[in-house]
C-alpha cells in the first residue's frame, strides 16, 4: 500500500471521527435544550424526518419544529447514541445509530427508556461535516406483524 492509498484511508477515518463527534454534538444539544447550537449542526438545505412529526425540508422548517415542538415538549433527563455504522464518499456520508431517550419519570417510579434509530446523511461544508439529512424512526426494529419478531433491515 502506497503513502497516497494511506493518505486517503486516515482521512476517511478522520472524516468517520468529525462525523461522530457532530452527531454527539447534536444529542448533547438535545438533552440540554441548546437549540441554537442543535441547529447549527444543518446544512441549509437539510431535511428531518423525526418520527410523528412529519418531514421538514430546510432550515428554517426545522428550527420551526425545534422551537415550535421540540421545545414544548416534556424535558427528557437524557439520549444516548450508540453503534454507529458510517460510510464516507468524498464529501458525502451515511450513516445509522440506536438512540436511547429517558424520559422523565417522578421521583419514586422506576427508570424507563425508549430506542429508536436515527439514519443520517451528511455532507462536509467548508471541512466541516453537517447533517444533510435525519431520519428518526421509533418503535425500532420494527416488528414483523406475521412473526412477532424484530426486522433489522432499513425501516
Amino acid at each position: 500500500m502506497g503513502l497516497e492509498e494511506l493518505e486517503k484511508r486516515i482521512g476517511v477515518l478522520e472524516d468517520i471521527e468529525a462525523i461522530k463527534k457532530l452527531h454527539r454534538k447534536y444529542v448533547f444539544c438535545l438533552s440540554c435544550r441548546a437549540w441554537d447550537d442543535l441547529l447549527d449542526c444543518f446544512a441549509e438545505d437539510a431535511t428531518a424526518d423525526i418520527w410523528k412529526h412529519g418531514l421538514r425540508r430546510g432550515k428554517k422548517e426545522i428550527t420551526e419544529l425545534v422551537y415550535n415542538v421540540f421545545d414544548k415538549l416534556e424535558k427528557t433527563p437524557g439520549h444516548l447514541v450508540g453503534q454507529p455504522v458510517i460510510s464516507v464518499e468524498g464529501d458525502r456520508a451515511r450513516g445509522y445509530w440506536i438512540l436511547y431517550l429517558f424520559p422523565h419519570v417522578p421521583q419514586g417510579e422506576p427508570m424507563t427508556w425508549m430506542q429508536g434509530r436515527h439514519d443520517c446523511e451528511y455532507v462536509k461544508i467548508d471541512g466541516e461535516w453537517k447533517f444533510s439529512a435525519v431520519k428518526f424512526t421509533r418503535p425500532w426494529p420494527p416488528e414483523d406483524v406475521t412473526t412477532g419478531r424484530a426486522r433489522i433491515g432499513s425501516p
